[in-house]
């Protein structure tokens, strides 16, 4: 962008210096001459008016590409985040059944300890 706006400066300058050349030596007569600049400064303001027209487009254009880019980037940012935070869930919940396995295991094991030590109390008992 800094590019096109130092080279539309350059064609700017250059044709107002060609325009006082013109003017330094031109053959024709005075209302000839005024008519010609007249005529010249009209198509430079209408070139300049499209350059300008020109940049404007580009730069709103950019501005829309950065933006519909920038929203895409948030956009992603969220997706992960959310893809992220359902994985943390997905692996608590996981490791909590394994937790509450792990305990149902082991109170089966503790009431099979104590079945087996009531019906030794109870053999215990009948045998004497």
């Amino acid at each position: 962008m800094k590019d096109q706006s130092k080279l539309l400066a350059a064609i700017l300058v250059g044709a107002a210096a060609g325009a006082v050349l013109g003017l330094l030596f031109a053959p024709g007569s005075g209302e000839e001459t005024r008519g010609n600049l007249a005529g010249y400064a009209d198509d430079l303001a209408g070139k300049a008016k499209d350059g300008a027209r020109s940049v404007s487009d580009q730069i709103k254009n950019y501005g829309n590409d950065m933006y519909e880019r920038a929203k895409s980037k948030f956009g992603n940012a969220a997706d992960d985040l959310y893809n992220y935070r359902d994985g943390v869930s997905d692996e608590i919940r996981s490791r909590g059944n394994d937790i509450a396995d792990q305990a149902q295991d082991h109170i089966e094991r503790a009431k099979s300890k104590v079945k087996s030590a009531a019906n030794d109390v109870n053999d215990s008992i009948q045998e004497a």
